[in-house]
């Protein structure tokens, strides 16, 4: 039996992979319910592939919305870097889409059997039960026992915390509001992925479906500030107010509880993900910052790669060997551009030099990085 602590996208694709391969497993989840609110992701080719691969492509395509067009621009929608994304199908069958994160959840949701999941129930430590068992104990004092523990418990890891105390949580120095508008977007966005950086800001838009466009709006702060909602939309509209005016449209018709406000973090990179028969995926060993749009991709493809290795290999902590080392140089290369990115973006002197970078940098090199980045190995 595998235990799976955490019902976000890596444990949940994580348990369809396994139910995939005949793997036997549960999931446990502290939230009492899954639903995700206020957010959307985007799925690149390497994650389509992967949820292809399990049967639901689909579905998330019939949710979500097709990006055909990737832009960096100024904040008046000149653009810096602007790629089609025809290349893309012609190597992989599909390009991105942008999904709401609730609709991709209760899809990995209702793909699993309802027994092997249990919500409300909130990970609080593990120790040994016997040299070959885990014993798993939550915070209401109940506990199981299981012969490996998957942790795919997030940046704030609670399994990462016992396993690798010395692992830390990087703060980036920006703070994100991520919002969804109810509006109908004009058909020259409609499948356009577009972040506008402005001075030390940035603003990001995707359609997520017929009516509701997702935004978000990235600043510099200092940590654990908080709002006032009554006046959080109007200090957005100022803070934008020079930016292009679809984007105070977008804000404008935002409901205020559809706003939430996060600060943007990843973890030090680890050396290590697992010890014996237990080891953490996902945002729990390779957190980025959002810049690459590829965290939910990665831990995607941690559930392809995990569920390969433990399906071919008896012994599972080699399993847990093969993982890493398949996935380690990937993820820590994403993690690195992604903080890269972030600080370029918001670099205080040498703006103009960066736009002219971007301007100047062939799109034949960007195509060459993103198949890279998208390529999915074959697995038996």
């Amino acid at each position: 039996m595998i235990t799976i602590i955490g019902g976000g996208i890596g444990g949940l694709t994580t348990a369809l992979a396994f139910e995939k391969h005949g793997i036997d497993y549960h999931i446990f989840e502290k939230a009492p319910s899954l639903k995700t609110a206020g957010a959307g992701i985007w799925l690149a080719p390497n994650a389509l592939q992967v949820l292809d691969w399990l049967g639901i492509l689909d579905k998330i395509a019939e949710k979500g919305n097709t990006i055909d067009r990737i832009s960096v621009t100024n904040q008046d929608l000149s653009p810096l870097s602007d790629t089609h994304q025809g290349f893309v199908v012609d190597t992989f069958g599909f390009s991105t889409i942008a999904i709401h994160r609730a609709e991709l959840q209760e899809i990995l949701l209702n793909s699993i059997p309802k027994h092997k999941i249990t919500l409300g129930k909130a990970f609080h430590k593990f120790e040994k039960a016997t040299p070959q068992k885990i014993k798993v104990i939550f915070e209401d004092n109940s506990s199981t026992v299981t012969d490996t523990l998957i942790g795919a418990d997030g940046i704030h890891s609670k399994i990462r915390k016992q396993l690798f105390p010395k692992s830390k949580i990087r703060y980036s120095g920006q703070t994100c509001w991520r919002g969804v508008a109810d509006i109908k977007i004009d058909s020259g966005f409609e499948h356009r992925g577009i972040e506008m950086w402005g001075n030390q800001i940035r603003f990001g838009i995707s359609r997520i479906s017929d009516q509701k466009v997702y935004w978000f709006a990235v600043v510099t702060s200092k940590p654990n500030q908080k709002d006032n909602t009554t006046h959080l939309k109007n200090k957005l509209l100022e803070i934008f107010s020079k930016f292009h005016p679809i984007v105070h449209q977008l804000i404008s018709n935002t409901m205020n509880d559809k706003i939430i406000r996060g600060d943007i973090n990843d973890i030090t990179p680890l050396q290590q993900w697992h010890t014996d028969t237990i080891c953490l995926i996902g945002d729990a060993c390779h957190s980025a910052t959002p810049d690459m749009g590829q965290g939910g991709a990665q831990a995607i493809e941690d559930a392809y790669y995990l569920s390969h290795f433990i399906n071919n290999e008896e012994n599972t902590e080699i399993a847990f060997s093969k993982f890493q080392k398949k996935r380690y140089s990937k993820v820590n290369t994403i993690v690195k551009l992604s903080r890269r990115t972030e600080k370029i973006a918001h670099w205080k002197y040498g703006q103009s030099f960066r736009n002219f970078i971007l301007k100047s940098t062939p799109n034949k090199i960007l195509e060459k990085k993103m198949i890279k980045m998208y390529q999915i190995e074959k697995m038996n």
